[in-house]
């Protein structure tokens, strides 16, 4: 079967079985396959909104292909969690999962984040990482260490899926143009840790019960689906300081539905702007601002709301208001800057 004859499902608006993804997912890997045949694919599942079984089965099958670092959660100080969003929302913020993680390893989490380049910002995860001094690259066994000794650790994408590469060059010219596909999804799902705890910021509010149901059929232990509207109605994917975040929890396969007001919880509402980001080199100061407390307001407490949530899915507090605390003291002690001066010199002595 080509990816011609599966367009012509997706177009007919049938889902696609299991079998469909895995020629599909063989097809775009190939580098024989021609890229405007791969995007019109991409394209036309989009179109017709890709079910959590699609999303799954394309996760699943992505995984098999990826390098897997050889963790053992049992080996590590905390419970493993990632924080990630799938991005997309083209709001520009400053990076909020990559500042997050810091917090969450002085908390007591063990984060093992993935992330990759900017692709639809000026600044991705990996850019900030590398921007503070920080590889991008460490062999497994390093990482390994890295994790047991101070609770935290980067996974490049690239890295760990090196069978992307056929992709590259397509999905950088559908980003060009504003085309989203389902690789716009799978970030957040493509963690070679396999982490049984997530908290995910989506695009849209739709997808926070997909990507639960996607999760729960991938095995997660806990997991938050978060999605965040500002007072004009742009959406984020975080939980959101500027108006409502709808949450999607899914907890020992039971999936639940709220929605959250940090105002009830204590942090003031703010404009938009206020959050907004800037180049890898402004973001970077700001993570580190943050950290070390030069940097108050509006950001701080969106670093804040979000690494309570953390706190939540990695089972390390019992609710928002004890997660909230909890965050504040990682940063008023000192602890959170702690962790990133400690990744920055496990960088430097394994750069040696």
């Amino acid at each position: 079967m080509s990816l011609t004859a599966l367009v012509e499902k997706v177009d007919a608006g049938s889902d696609l079985n299991s079998g469909d993804i895995a020629i599909a997912v063989t097809l775009l890997l190939s580098e024989q396959v021609a890229d405007e045949e791969k995007a019109d694919f991409l394209g036309a599942l989009h179109a017709k909104g890709e079910s959590a079984e699609e999303i799954a089965s394309f996760a699943e099958l992505l995984m098999e292909r990826a390098v897997d670092p050889m963790l053992k959660p049992s080996e590590f100080p905390g419970p493993m969690v990632d924080v990630c969003g799938t991005g997309g929302d083209g709001l520009d913020f400053f990076n909020v999962s990559t500042t997050i993680m810091f917090i969450l390893a002085a908390g007591g989490a063990t984060v093992v984040k993935h992330g990759n380049r900017s692709v639809t910002s000026r600044s991705g995860s990996a850019d900030v990482i590398e921007r503070l001094g920080i590889p991008l690259q460490m062999a497994p066994e390093d990482l390994q260490e890295c994790l047991k000794r101070h609770g935290l650790g980067f996974l490049f994408a690239r890295q760990y899926h090196p069978a992307f590469r056929a992709l590259a060059l397509m999905r950088e010219h559908l980003a060009q143009q504003n085309k989203r596909t389902i690789f716009n999804l799978l970030g957040p799902l493509l963690n070679p840790a396999r982490p049984s705890r997530q908290l995910i910021g989506v695009f849209s509010p739709r997808l926070t019960t997909v990507f639960a149901e996607v999760l729960r059929r991938l095995g997660r232990e806990r997991a938050w689906i978060v999605h965040g509207l500002a007072e004009d109605t742009n959406g984020m994917d975080d939980i959101s300081i500027c108006g409502p975040t709808t949450i999607a929890d899914l907890e020992k396969g039971e999936v639940t539905s709220a929605v959250l007001d940090t105002q009830w919880l204590g942090l003031g509402r703010c404009p938009l702007d206020e959050l907004k980001g800037g180049s890898v080199e402004e973001n970077a100061v700001t993570l580190e601002g943050i950290l070390s407390g030069e940097i108050k307001g509006p950001k701080r407490d969106m670093a804040i709301a979000n690494a309570a949530a953390g706190f939540v899915v990695a089972g390390l507090v019992g609710d928002l208001n004890e997660g909230i605390a909890l965050a504040r003291q990682q940063l008023e002690s000192g602890q959170a800057l702690k962790k990133l001066r400690a990744l920055q010199s496990y960088g430097a002595k394994t750069a040696r």
